[in-house]
């Protein structure tokens, strides 16, 4: 009985060093797609500054620029998601609802509300409510198990 139990957990660990890994290289193309964005909103924004009239943006142009910088805070809280994680086995719901209420806000920002649907509008805003009170649970009871002074 103890060679099966040995060999699961000779198993267990080795799959779970394969996950480590899978974690490791997420974080490491993470940091690609960082730079790459980053590098991405700097050619954006360059090209929309040089466009006619120089020097101006649109209306358009900086909810675009806005809409890519969110897509890079977006990033960089997915790689926060992920350094998370190495260090402590652990998913952390707050930090994965606050990655989720960014790509919403991110959503909303960009959204030309001239040619989308009432119903649409309305589904957005109600999944922004649901992850607003999601995010407000988790703080406020992680406020509750925290003693004062600390």
């Amino acid at each position: 009985m103890d060679g099966i139990h040995s060999e699961d957990e000779a198993l267990v660990r080795g799959l779970h060093w394969i996950i480590r890994i899978a974690v490791r290289a997420l974080a490491i193309l993470m940091t690609g797609v960082i730079v790459f964005g980053v590098a991405d909103v700097v050619y954006v924004l360059y090209q929309r500054l040089m466009a006619d009239p120089r020097g101006f943006l649109q209306i358009s142009d900086i909810l675009a620029t806005f809409g890519a910088f969110m897509a890079v805070l977006i990033a960089i809280e997915i790689f926060v998601n992920i350094v998370s994680y190495l260090r402590e086995d652990v998913i952390h719901v707050r930090i994965v609802l606050a990655t989720a209420l960014m790509a919403i806000a991110r959503k909303v920002i960009i959204l030309d509300y001239s040619t989308t649907s009432p119903q649409y509008v309305y589904a957005t805003a109600a999944l922004v409510a649901a992850m607003a009170l999601a995010y407000w649970l988790v703080v406020r009871h992680r406020c509750a198990e925290v003693p004062e002074g600390d």
